[in-house]
């Protein structure tokens, strides 16, 4: 497939996409994928999707896959004067298949040592929740991470309140209640958080660094990964074992 160097997507981030767990061929929590589509497509003011075709190329695309990872990109396509709007959009939707990070299941089983990112999420409460084609504060995020001690970082914003690691929510338990952090202004509300949502009571508040450091347990979760207990923030260490106990209770219900 070609795309055009006009492409909204390309030139503005003008875009939203998507990451599906594929197993054994089938597309894992679609639902939940598609509402977030649409959400983005709301906000952004996109016209409606289709979605039909887009679960039916998503199906397409999942033949012959045991396990591995579909991303599902949409654009504005092609048109508009600089960053205004064409009159009638032409949506670009890109299909793309990749392999299954392997690491996962190791941390599933083993948890994850963290660290916390210098790198500082901006206010921005339009977009806030969406999984918008703007990622470039999650590229810094990751090009530091790399260099950090540990699997991954706790990413705070501007006011230093926790929002998430650099590609999942954070969810904690605190005297036996779950508790996320508020995204109203910043972050991504992932798909494997609103499944959890759905099932299990989860508060949500504006949570510092001292209420990480201070909780029973701490986990962080997106689609793929699915739940992964956090064994250590910088120095502070989490009872592993006590986490993989609360995770199993947590995914039996699901």
């Amino acid at each position: 497939m070609e795309i055009s160097h006009r492409d909204r997507g390309l030139n503005y981030g003008d875009g939203f996409f998507t990451t599906i767990k594929v197993e054994n061929e089938e597309l894992q929590l679609w639902p939940y994928h598609l509402q977030r589509l649409k959400q983005c497509q709301q906000v952004l003011r996109f016209p409606e999707l289709d979605e039909k075709a887009l679960f039916d190329a998503c199906q397409e695309a999942t033949r012959g896959c045991r396990l591995g990872v579909l991303k599902l990109l949409i654009t504005r396509g092609v048109g508009g004067r600089g960053y205004g709007l064409p009159e009638q959009a032409s949506l670009t939707v890109i299909v793309s298949k990749a392999e299954f990070p392997s690491h996962y299941t190791d941390w599933q089983a083993q948890g994850v040592s963290l660290s916390v990112s210098t790198v500082k999420l901006g206010h921005q409460p339009l977009l806030a929740g969406l999984k918008t084609l703007n990622r470039l504060e999650q590229v810094l995020i990751k090009e530091e991470a790399l260099r950090l001690s540990g699997d991954d970082v706790i990413v705070l914003d501007l006011q230093d309140n926790v929002i998430e690691c650099s590609a999942s929510n954070i969810i904690i338990v605190k005297n036996h209640q779950l508790i996320t952090p508020n995204l109203e202004m910043c972050g991504i509300k992932g798909v494997y958080l609103s499944l959890l949502s759905d099932h299990h009571e989860i508060a949500v508040k504006t949570l510092s660094m001292e209420d990480l450091m201070g909780a029973d347990a701490v986990f962080m979760c997106n689609s793929l990964m699915g739940l992964v207990p956090i064994k250590s923030i910088d120095k502070q260490m989490f009872n592993l074992q006590t986490a993989l106990e609360l995770k199993m209770k947590l995914e039996i219900s699901i």
